[in-house]
């Protein structure tokens, strides 16, 4: 008589099972079905493997079902070093987003994977978290003498571009070359894109201009990478040459462009590109509507951002942080709190970019005690780990409002390294609020961590100014100029109809020089008798009064200003956006320019944004 066995090897197996088997509880999916056979196949173990496979392919959803599967199989004798069925294995175990370690444990028991197995592995660990063992797979591959195939490259230049390797992605891009398969578009698709995650810009273009077919994921992925890597303006070139040629932009292609506009400020772009997602149906793209909130955020049309939001028909995380992160930059630190709150309540969970919002909106409206509160909420209810950028905030919370020694005390007992960001932040404090001892330690360990940036310079320069301590002045000025750094010259720009104009202290290089001057002082006049009085204490330079006053009506916001006055109608908004901070002058004079001309006035500056309206800003001077 035969002993019993699992009615898996029944020839009626596959009738045993409901439409579909892995529907059964675990405990019956195998051990249960149990009878005698009538006839019993020549090779049992073969058989196995076949029926084990076809459930490993309805695997779709379940990593437990998958191991079950697996470990039946090692029960009933299938060897672990079966190609056959480790390369189902390892397909399943990627395709379910499994733990990596598991698949290479079983890889690593396999006897001579073919190469699919070899680019399932690949595949898996591009698509991980931790991508590195790409490269060490690669090179055994190379040792095992398994020729890539098509199907190689595109995971690996992947892997490589998480990475950022590109010295490993030019090595693979010489191999792919070398074996004939650079030319297919796939691998040059994404050859085009490590170059351009790995910011070599201007490769990944060459790559996409030897293309002979272009669809539309290489556009998207050159276009992606110019806007990336802080060259907007190439991104919107290369996207007139896709519409040129006729290639319907997607989703993807919306959130590059809108990331370049909002690099650029081109709020009038930004804009005709919203018309277009509205006339093709884009803005049910949830990629495309978080990056059109965050266009308009960006370039200071906060309420326009607010509409976008509530139209959304589906709000993530990430829209809700977007706003957070906008109205904070905006000025509007209170309505930043309270759609803060009201994420919380709609039971979302905020991320540590949520909290970097949150943090700043705090420390821009001097909240001391709220912006310790709310880092104790990210600690303690979230479990967030602060990161550097949230220490950050909180240096910056106690230096705006003064506090300046205790700024120091937190940096001395925070419990990573300070970087030069965080000793940056209390110099620009010891300036702001005269504490010269404090600010020449903080200038000290800038100059070992960051030696060469100009404005570190300038910040101490200014510090001992205000204090008339010319000789300082003049060494500072002079450690400048044999370390061979130069001062970063202070410009602002406008957007009108379509193109963009820049203007420097003093520039006199536009056609409209004259008229633009004759309304500076028309400016000036008017703001007199409103009780404008120059604010010479910020031009920090041993000069007469009446020097100092026309330095001031000379800086480059004030010259954008008269320009945009000059061409554009009555109550139209004027936005500049400026390269460093607007000086205490400058803001005392666009507030009241503000009233005079009855006009809203939005300044992005180095580090937020500033509206002016009926003679007062958002900042409420915490600047």
């Amino acid at each position: 008589m035969l002993p019993k066995q699992p009615s898996l090897l029944h020839p009626s197996f596959p009738h045993t099972f409901s439409a579909n088997p892995l529907t059964h509880n675990p405990k019956t999916l195998f051990s249960s079905l149990s009878a005698p056979s009538p006839t019993f196949p020549q090779n049992p173990i073969h058989y196995i493997l076949q029926k084990c496979i076809a459930l490993l392919q309805c695997c779709a959803s379940s990593k437990l079902k998958m191991q079950q599967i697996h470990a039946f199989s090692v029960r009933h004798g299938v060897p672990l070093s079966n190609p056959d069925m480790g390369k189902h294995l390892i397909f399943t175990t990627v395709s379910l987003k499994a733990p990596m370690p598991y698949a290479h444990q079983i890889f690593s028991q396999i006897r001579s994977p073919n190469v699919f197995t070899w680019n399932t592995m690949i595949r898996g660990y591009a698509e991980s978290e931790n991508p590195t063992p790409v490269l060490q797979l690669y090179h055994q591959m190379h040792v095992n003498s398994v020729e890539p195939d098509t199907h190689t490259y595109p995971f690996l230049l992947k892997a490589v571009a998480k990475l950022t390797n590109v010295r490993e992605g030019e090595k693979i891009h010489s191999i792919a070359l070398r074996n004939g398969f650079e030319s297919l578009v796939f691998v040059k698709n994404t050859l085009l894109h490590m170059y351009a995650c790995c910011g070599h810009v201007e490769s990944a273009h060459r790559v996409f201009e030897s293309m002979s077919e272009r669809d539309l994921v290489a556009w998207n992925s050159v276009i992606n990478g110019f806007a990336l890597n802080g060259r907007p303006n190439e991104a919107l070139t290369i996207f007139r040459d896709m519409s040129l040629e006729g290639v319907q932009p997607d989703g993807f292609t919306m959130v590059s462009l809108l990331s370049a506009c909002a690099e650029l400020g081109t709020l009038a772009l930004g804009r005709r590109i919203h018309v277009y997602m509205l006339k093709v149906g884009l803005t049910g793209n949830s990629h495309a509507t978080n990056a059109l909130l965050d266009l308009y955020a960006k370039c200071g049309s906060i309420r326009e951002a607010q509409k976008v939001f509530k139209t959304m028909d589906e709000r993530s995380v990430v829209s809700w942080t977007a706003l957070v992160v906008g109205l904070a930059v905006n000025g509007f630190g209170n309505e930043a709190l309270e759609l803060f709150k009201e994420l919380r309540r709609e039971g979302l969970v905020p991320t540590e970019i949520t909290f970097v919002g949150v943090l700043y909106a705090c420390s821009h409206c001097g909240m001391v005690d709220e912006g310790f509160n709310y880092f104790r909420m990210m600690k303690e209810e979230y479990g967030i780990v602060p990161r550097i950028e949230h220490y950050g905030c909180m240096i910056d919370l106690l230096g705006r409002a003064g506090l300046v020694k205790e700024a120091y005390e937190y940096i001395n007992n925070m419990p990573m390294q300070p970087n030069a960001v965080i000793w940056r932040t209390l110099l620009g404090a010891c300036t702001i609020h005269g504490h010269l001892a404090l600010g020449e330690t903080a200038r000290g360990h800038i100059r070992e961590l960051e030696p060469g940036h100009s404005g570190d310079y300038v910040l101490l320069s200014n510090l001992y100014a205000s204090e008339r301590r010319w000789s300082d002045v003049q060494k500072v000025r002079r450690t400048m100029l044999s370390d061979g750094v130069r001062k970063t010259p202070g410009y602002s720009i406008v957007e009108l109809r379509n193109c963009i104009y820049e203007f420097t202290m003093g520039d006199r290089s536009h056609p409209q020089s004259e008229k633009i001057y004759t309304m500076l002082a028309e400016i000036t006049n008017l703001l007199k008798p409103k009780g404008y009085v120059p604010h010479t204490e910020n031009v920090l330079a041993d000069i007469e009064e009446e020097e100092k006053e026309n330095a001031l009506s000379y800086h480059s916001e004030k010259i954008a200003i008269a320009f945009m006055i000059l061409n554009t109608a009555s109550g139209i908004p004027i936005r500049i956006w400026k390269n460093l901070r607007v000086c205490a002058d400058c803001h005392l004079a666009i507030k009241l320019i503000s009233k005079v001309y009855d006009r809203e006035i939005v300044v992005r500056d180095r580090s937020r944004f500033h509206h002016f309206r009926d003679g007062s800003c958002s900042c409420r001077d915490y600047w």
